[in-house]
């Protein structure tokens, strides 16, 4: 029976999909206020993703499904789906994990929070089995696993447990056959960092997994690890826009070097996984280590310039890309409206098209869409060259200053 491409097309699997450039993907948080006891409507979500589909967007990945928010997203999905067979998006699926004692004073990192943990797994089964067709990737754990997440991370035992029992759930029919498990972590936790994460446990995990997701930031790296980022005075740009290029190439090429780490470690293994980018991002405003005063990293500029460099080598290489992320999240960091964390969208949380879209917003990529019945406007009124003025380079000199 010949089966025509749009039929193959709406039927795709995690391994159709994961390093097709034909399913681009991107991490989706739908949050609009100062707080996620606030749910988006499944409305506004169908909002979202009809912004999210016109860009080319098929893959997703969300987060936490304790929230109400994984599963009203899956929901809408299906309704875009129901009332129109040609829209296509597909779902990577977020379980939390956390240790034992998390987000307190005193985290056991040697122990898991087994009812809390269980609980998210369970609900992320069912979610599984009630959307077969829209989730095709469940992560386990997201940054669980990395050193600095102090308030909760765990040992590698806990994730491949849990993944050990979601692989076993496959085996005996108790979730669809195609879907693939992982799960979602810091370059350095799947070995491509520091020895001290180096143990059997995790060469099981890798054993284990369908695939293995990573996280790169070079953003917060412009601060914690910053010889890649910083400018001598003595480089020959003629304009700061040149040297602002110059550093975003240069941060392109730090995320692929810790890919290529992890990369290298699961070799040495004698492992053959595909590895693809879990998170990687870059905000565009910041009052903290990476704005005014600190790295100079965050403007929209830097953060378009980012996006497609880093979505060009991901498309060269066959590598999926879940860009951090589609829309601003107030949420993040309630506390301070200007933290770099509540500013990594593509989008504002009023709906408006950072300087990495303005291009699509000329093509009319967004005509009869828009966020809360207000169509798409550029940020800025569109005004580059008052966006283009205001940016600086991180030359050694200009770090620490205002």
């Amino acid at each position: 029976m010949n089966v025509s491409t749009q039929e193959r097309t709406l039927t795709a699997s995690a391994q159709d999909f994961l390093g097709n450039p034909a399913y681009p993907s991107i991490s989706y948080g739908g949050y609009r206020d100062v707080t996620r006891d606030n749910q988006p409507s499944i409305t506004q979500i169908k909002e979202d993703l009809r912004l999210l589909s016109a860009l080319g967007y098929k893959v997703i990945r969300t987060y936490d499904v304790h929230h109400k928010f994984a599963e009203n997203t899956l929901e809408a999905i299906y309704q875009l789906k129901i009332a129109d067979p040609r829209f296509e998006m597909y779902v990577m699926l977020g379980a939390w994990i956390d240790c034992k004692n998390s987000f307190t004073d005193s985290p056991d990192h040697n122990n898991e929070d087994i009812e809390g943990n269980t609980k998210e797994i369970q609900e992320t089964v069912r979610l599984a089995n009630k959307y077969p067709e829209i989730v095709k990737i469940i992560a386990v754990g997201n940054e669980s696993m990395v050193h600095w997440a102090t308030s909760y991370f765990v040992m590698p035992s806990v994730i491949l447990k849990w993944v050990n029992y979601l692989q076993d759930l496959k085996e005996k029919k108790s979730l669809p056959h195609d879907i693939w498990i992982t799960s979602s972590d810091n370059f350095a936790s799947w070995g491509g960092g520091d020895h001290a994460y180096h143990n059997n446990d995790l060469i099981e995990l890798m054993k284990a997994v369908d695939y293995i997701s990573i996280h790169t930031y070079p953003f917060h790296d412009t601060h914690y690890n910053p010889s890649f980022w910083q400018l001598n005075n003595s480089n020959s740009f003629d304009t700061e826009k040149e040297a602002i290029e110059f550093s975003m190439q240069k941060s392109v090429e730090y995320a692929y070097s810790q890919y290529l780490s992890v990369k290298n470690y699961v070799s040495s293994l004698g492992i053959e996984k595909e590895i693809h980018i879990g998170e990687t991002g870059w905000a565009s405003v910041a009052s903290d280590l990476y704005g005014e005063g600190g790295t100079l990293a965050a403007d929209e500029l830097k953060q378009a310039l980012y996006y497609d460099l880093i979505n060009e080598l991901c498309k060269s290489l066959s590598i999926s890309c879940f860009y951090f992320s589609a829309f601003d999240e107030p949420w993040k960091d309630a506390a301070n409206s200007n933290g770099s964390e509540n500013h990594f969208g593509l989008f504002t949380v009023d709906g408006k098209a950072k300087y990495a879209l303005w291009k699509s917003v000329d093509e009319n990529k967004f005509d009869g869409l828009g966020r809360n019945d207000m169509p798409v406007q550029k940020t800025l009124n569109g005004d580059e060259e008052s966006l283009i003025s205001a940016i600086k380079a991180p030359y050694i000199n200009n770090i620490g200053k205002n």
